[in-house]
């Protein structure tokens, strides 16, 4: 005999997400917005300026913006290393790279195992909360496409675009 489903209830099968490093946290992303992995030393840089923007690169023939989320997050300044790595990212509106500590592996997430984040303030809407994948890692998960949307104002301060 099969199980019925209540009716308005809604199964939703477990996503991929790609965690990665940043700042000593862990996060993650869903896994459909990857387009490729590559170390920072691989891309063909043909210009590096600003801040948060690190230049433009090539990869696969693709002129791309570079954001060093690294800088973005912290204060602190980024120190490439073997780990340094590029997620290239295939957003709604673009193709970016994204500088990070490095990447960690894919994982699996059931939706029901991502809890809001408490005490967030709503101009945050790109964290979407904390996962807790089935052998208890911890990740925060974020929207890439909200995240990578927001722009630098002010001293530290991060708002939407």
């Amino acid at each position: 005999m099969q199980s019925a489903t209540p009716i308005g209830a809604q199964e939703t099968a477990p996503r991929q997400y790609l965690s990665f490093r940043l700042g000593g946290l862990e996060y993650a992303l869903d896994y459909r917005k990857v387009r490729e992995l590559r170390p920072l030393n691989a891309l063909e840089r043909i210009s590096e300026d600003g801040e948060i923007i690190g230049g433009v690169a090539v990869s696969r023939g693709l002129i791309m913006p570079i954001v060093d989320m690294r800088i973005a997050f912290g204060p602190r300044p980024p120190q490439h290393d073997p780990r340094t790595d590029v997620i290239i990212l295939q957003l709604s509106t673009c193709v970016m790279g994204m500088v990070t500590d490095g990447v960690t592996d894919v994982v699996t997430l059931a939706e029901e195992k991502i809890q809001p984040m408490p005490g967030l303030a709503k101009e945050v809407d790109y964290l979407l909360g904390i996962g807790e994948t089935p052998a208890g890692r911890r990740l925060i998960v974020v929207d890439i496409d909200k995240l990578m949307a927001i722009r630098r104002a002010g001293r530290g301060a991060l708002h939407a675009a």
